[in-house]
């Protein structure tokens, strides 16, 4: 329709030279001009009616692509495989959703929408001239031959600086970001100032790149004002001595001055939304970035297709690990080790001896090594091990938030790989460790992976596990506000809200790390009941933090470095395993 609409209002544009050279002619000879004049008029306002609605038609169509491309992006970057977010800055993501999508606007409202009706104007505008005088069409293209030489070998340097400048508005994203959502640890480790420096800096990067982008443009700009105004010249001067020759007539050269507005005008609106473009363009190849990436659904089928599902036998384990090696992305360890860089320089900066120590260098090794055991079913089985001997890694394979890089993980006896993920993670409810409380409800938190879950349902879980006074203490009951990031709740409450939000998914296995970490002595006994009460006739596997929480397991598999070095009961263990021994006798608190 805006193509349309262009054509139209590029032949309405066009007429008007050549009815005003016939008025011109008329009034020469002294002839009546009546209908030329209403003719003129009515041109005049038909192409302001159509230059307004073709406005109108160009904003709704920018809005269109921005809100289209938006909801691709969104669709693909909540689809992304788990390595993705490992890899990359939440705040970098966030921009390319709002920021980079933004820009796509000036594709469509400045110049490239309209292309078809310049591009009609241009050439019409062109074949008229070459009709009333080649001389001076020839001189004008030289003219703007120049101008658009000049245009084109400066567009490139915009497109570079912008696209820089797009990948810094994601690095700002990402750190304002990280302060706001770190803001209590900062100020209370009183890093404030240095955090607010360190945005600053990343906004003065932006604000350089900026700048040099001004300066490009600022040479664009006035080209076309340029070409304009020494066409001009060129054809009065020229064109007022072709007169006197008798080589044209007034009319002729009035209208064809006409015509070399008509010309330069698409060129003028081209030169002008150059920037604007190529800004646009350096967003657009970011965005083309993220909606190349595979989906996790577009690795389940590629995977599907070379692993083979075999037939389980009857008696299969719940969960089951053959051999499984594991070893972190290249792109997830490279982003892990330049946030460490970051974090020691940062720490560097304020002059604190244990920079090293606080953010040491992230190592690329294998994080499990051969790791294999079962977990039957309906047992209950423990995860023990220092800190860093892969445990929450076993339940993220299990997850399938990654994939083994050897051996295999299955689920009732199916490889884990021939699932797809959301079916495979219908089957367990997962807790993970510092699980996240979103803003919204008590009941929007529960509802999160049931959603069809009752007020009624909602509060028997909170009541399970000991919740019952969060409940109580707002009149809203369920539909009670959490805060952002669940301020409003203390630590271990919002750790008993994630537990219950696993429990009424009702799933057959429930996956737990560490979720007892936050309570206090006697809700974590009253968690304990809770869980006990509702694992009949459920497997769980649960990351141990106390001593508590490992005796009464069917079995317990002890982790050192990613590789099992025990398996068994709480009484085997302290006679079979040193470093089981030697956790128990400290409590596990290692």
């Amino acid at each position: 329709m805006v193509a349309v609409l262009s054509v139209v209002g590029a032949a309405t544009s066009l007429v008007q030279p050549l009815l005003v050279g016939q008025v011109i002619e008329a009034v020469q000879s002294d002839t009546g001009i009546g209908i030329l004049v209403w003719l003129l008029v009515g041109f005049v306002i038909v192409s302001s009616v159509i230059s307004g609605f073709q406005h109108y038609l160009l904003q709704r169509t920018g809005t269109a692509v921005v809100y289209s491309s938006r909801r691709k992006l969104i669709a693909r970057i909540l689809h992304l495989p788990t390595s993705e977010f490992d890899a990359r800055r939440t705040g970098d993501l966030v921009s390319r959703v709002g920021t980079d999508t933004t820009l796509l606007y000036a594709v469509l409202t400045q110049g490239l929408a309209d292309a078809v009706g310049s591009a009609v104007l241009f050439l019409g505008a062109l074949i008229a001239m070459l009709v009333i005088d080649p001389v001076l069409l020839l001189l004008i293209v030289v003219v703007i031959g120049i101008s658009v030489t000049v245009v084109v070998l400066l567009s490139g340097r915009i497109r570079t600086a912008s696209t820089a400048q797009q990948m810094k508005v994601g690095e700002l994203a990402s750190g304002v970001e990280r302060a706001i959502g770190s803001i209590r640890t900062i100020r209370a480790s009183g890093a404030t100032e240095r955090e607010a420096a360190a945005v600053t800096d990343l906004a003065s990067e932006t604000y350089g790149i900026g700048v040099r982008i001004a300066k490009i443009s600022s040479l664009v700009v006035p080209v076309s004002g340029i070409a304009l105004q020494l066409s001009l010249l060129v054809v009065l001067g020229v064109g007022g001595f072709r007169v006197a020759a008798g080589a044209i007539t007034i009319a002729s050269l009035i209208s064809f001055i006409m015509f070399l507005f008509l010309l330069v005008m698409p060129l003028a609106t081209t030169f002008g939304a150059i920037t604007s473009v190529n800004q646009a363009l350096g967003a657009l190849g970011r965005i083309q970035e993220v909606l190349d990436l595979p989906t996790e659904s577009q690795d389940d089928a590629a995977i599907a297709a070379t692993v083979p599902r075999e037939e389980p036998a009857p008696d299969a384990p719940a969960i089951e690990f053959r051999d499984v090696r594991f070893h972190y992305p290249a792109n997830v360890v490279a982003a892990r080790q330049a946030a460490a860089k970051e974090a020691r320089t940062l720490l560097a900066d304020a002059h604190l001896e244990s920079a090293e120590d606080a953010a040491p260098a992230v190592e690329d090794h294998e994080v499990l090594r051969g790791v294999s055991f079962a977990v039957p079913r309906g047992a209950r089985v423990a995860l023990v091990g220092p800190s860093g001997a892969g445990k929450s890694t076993i339940l993220s394979l299990i997850e399938r938030f990654y994939d083994p890089t050897g051996g295999s993980i299955r689920v009732a006896g199916h490889d884990a790989r021939t699932y797809p993920r959301d079916e495979l993670r219908a089957h367990f409810g997962y807790v993970e460790q510092d699980a996240p409380t979103l803003a919204g409800t008590l009941a929007e938190n529960l509802q999160l992976a049931s959603p069809d879950a009752s007020d009624a349902d909602c509060e028997r879980v909170l009541r399970a596990v000991n919740l019952a006074d969060v409940l109580e203490r707002n009149p809203l009951g369920v539909d009670a506000p959490v805060g952002e990031d669940g301020v409003m709740l203390s630590g271990g409450e919002r750790q008993r809200l994630a537990i219950a939000r696993a429990l009424l998914t009702d799933a057959p296995i429930l996956l737990l790390d560490e979720s007892t970490s936050s309570l206090d002595g006697v809700n974590e006994q009253r968690m304990r009941e809770a869980i006990d009460a509702v694992s009949t006739d459920r497997t769980l596997v649960v990351i141990a933090h106390r001593l508590s929480t490992v005796v009464d397991s069917d079995l317990i598999v002890v982790l050192q470095d990613g590789a099992v070095v025990g398996q068994g009961t709480h009484a085997e263990l302290v006679e079979s395993t040193p470093l089981y021994r030697d956790l128990a006798r400290h409590q596990l608190l290692a």
